[in-house]
């Protein structure tokens, strides 16, 4: 297919050029005029005319040669200095490589860049849908309240698609209403809409696995469904939410007011944050880390994806600011965390009776006693770093006797039966975010900083060390 694109391309250009030159010749000719019979380019990349009387000319190099076969098989797109391009690969969209180097996703506009995000992102998107039954408070009257529903959005996190299986990610807040007449408020009715499949007959019956207020992380979960092993579906991609920047783009996709699955584009504000949210498991206040963006989102896009311009996710939306004096600001959970929260919930609770996230604790107060901005000179990109230290260390520490107050953390990594965890600690809560992937049985290596010199400890997490949230 690329090579006979690149020839197509070749010979239109090849057509103008005889255009010309024949309509010069005829402008040109006072008796029968010589034409040209044929027009054609040898392996050199070189233009040759024959004309009626039997004559040739070459006119030269006009245009390159075909690029080699890449490794993979596939041609690179035509050399523009007529020498052969160097060896290309496939581009991931199927574009020729220019000049035999690889080919790109990166299509010529911003919008379209926009656009291709967009589509990766819907083949993660769902709509999700919750059906409550309220407590019946009066009884006494004799009138029974009315269920209820509320909609919601999600991503697809694991996918079996054989099985027809899937791991779905959304807030907790989306399945879980205070009012609901459930042991745990958690909708015993959720059904799961694939975009493009959202309606009745379409719809997929989801279990909840567990979640977490205090993270607003939920995970839903699909068995053998004949619509996932036979749809367009796929898992979602995920960046390291530790990456993203200011200014990058923000693209949030969900079921906004619950009319469908929609996406919206705006950009990252801040790169991380904390907010205080009421919590509607406790009616307290809750603080939440989340990553700001001025990205329009409505009632719907809770649970669902905040995608950069590669089509990956950076967060799980779920909250924005209501207020006549407020223009766009909205909030999405961090992706690291949302799948740190993800992946305990479905170790400790699929197929169990947990249903809220373990973690970890070290046990030590820390302080960011510095706090400084930094471009990186390969892209320019400015992060914030801090200095992070340790103030105390708790009597019942997992590291009591190891860390002291005054030691500068600098990273912490975990191994176990999964393998290596590494998180370098340049924010205060790179530790906290962590310590959701401790495991009971993990052995943790702490690398601090201790005047002047580097330290590291080792401690393995305990039953004892670790808490519900």
């Amino acid at each position: 297919m690329q090579k006979r694109v690149g020839k197509r391309i070749k010979k239109l250009s090849v057509l103008g050029l005889v255009v010309l030159l024949v309509s010069s010749t005829v402008a040109c000719a006072k008796t029968e005029p010589v034409g040209i019979e044929d027009a054609y380019i040898n392996d050199a990349g070189e233009l040759v005319l024959s004309y009626t009387d039997g004559t040739e000319q070459n006119l030269g190099v006009v245009v390159g040669a075909d690029g080699k076969d890449g490794a993979d098989g596939a041609d690179g797109q035509d050399g523009a200095d007529g020498k052969d391009g160097a060896d290309g690969k496939d581009g991931t969209d199927g574009i020729d490589g220019v000049d035999g180097q690889d080919g790109s996703i990166t299509i010529v506009n911003k919008g379209s860049n926009i656009a291709y995000a967009t589509s990766k992102g819907l083949q993660s998107a769902v709509s999700i849908v919750c059906n409550f039954t309220p407590k019946q408070s009066g009884w006494y009257t004799g009138k029974v309240s009315e269920d209820y529903t509320s909609s919601g959005s999600g991503v697809i996190y694991r996918l079996d698609k054989a099985k027809g299986d899937a791991f779905i990610i959304t807030n907790h807040h989306v399945v879980y209403d205070a009012d609901s007449d459930s042991y745990n408020g958690i909708s015993r009715d959720i059904s799961v809409y694939l975009y493009g499949s959202e309606i009745a007959e379409q719809k997929m019956t989801a279990e909840y696995v567990g979640g977490s207020a205090y993270y607003d992380i939920a995970v839903l979960h699909i068995k053998g469904s004949e619509l996932l092993r036979n749809s367009a579906a796929a898992a979602v991609t995920v960046t390291d939410s530790d990456l993203v920047v200011v200014g990058e783009a923000a693209i949030a996709i969900g079921n906004a007011k619950g009319g469908g699955t929609s996406a919206s584009y705006g950009v990252v504000s801040v790169d991380s944050e904390h907010i205080s949210l009421s919590d509607s498991a406790t009616g307290q206040s809750q603080s939440f880390r989340v990553i700001r963006v001025d990205t329009p989102v409505n009632p719907g896009n809770s649970g669902g994806g905040l995608y950069n311009e590669s089509g990956e996710l950076m967060g799980i939306v779920n909250a924005k600011i209501i207020d006549s004096t407020v223009e766009n600001i909205a909030y999405a959970i961090p992706s690291k965390v949302a799948i740190y929260v993800a992946d305990n919930l479905i170790d400790h609770c699929f197929g169990t009776t947990c249903e809220s996230v373990q973690r970890g604790m070290l046990g030590v107060t820390v302080q960011t006693i510095e706090s400084y901005m930094q471009a990186e000179p390969s892209t320019g990109h400015v992060h914030l770093y801090e200095t992070v230290k340790v103030v105390e260390v708790s009597n019942n520490s997992l590291v009591k006797g190891k860390l002291q107050a005054g030691d500068i953390l600098k990273s912490i990594s975990f191994e176990d039966e999964r393998g290596i965890l590494n998180q370098e600690i340049t924010r205060q809560y790179h530790i906290v975010d962590a310590m959701l992937q401790a495991r009971e049985g993990d052995e943790i290596t702490v690398g601090v900083l201790r005047d002047g010199e580097e330290v590291y400890v080792k401690v393995t997490m305990t039953k004892e060390h670790i808490s519900e949230y």
